[in-house]
């Protein structure tokens, strides 16, 4: 099975996954959530195959939620499409395989999530 990786090519731990999974001769594609951002059913999905809100994958670190983001109180349909006009906030990687999905840290989990 391929696995699908939701990519930002500037994070050093999603690049850090991708080398992972090539080194050990899994399968994957790249979807670059950067270049070809999520629309907001696809966060739905992604979300669904994670069992998580909205809210588990919103990057708070980042520096465009500290300027724009912080202290306010969007709903679940908000935070959607501010992801999806604004991919660098989701945290990454994030790993689809079939039905499931896991957010790419610590690596140790995406050891565990591809022998699964």
């Amino acid at each position: 099975m391929v696995v699908k990786v939701l990519h930002n090519g500037n994070c050093s731990k999603s690049n850090a996954v991708l080398e992972y999974l090539d080194e050990n001769g899994v399968a994957f594609e790249i979807i670059n959530i950067v270049e070809d951002p999520l629309s907001i059913l696809e966060l739905k999905t992604v979300l669904k195959k994670l069992n998580q809100s909205v809210f588990h994958i919103i990057r708070k670190t980042e520096k465009l939620y500290q300027e724009k983001f912080t202290d306010k109180n969007y709903s679940e349909d908000e935070w959607l499409k501010i992801l999806s006009e604004n991919p660098s906030l989701i945290q990454r990687p994030i790993l689809i395989k079939g039905s499931v999905a896991m957010l790419g840290r610590p690596i140790e989990n995406v050891k565990y999530f591809i022998e699964k």
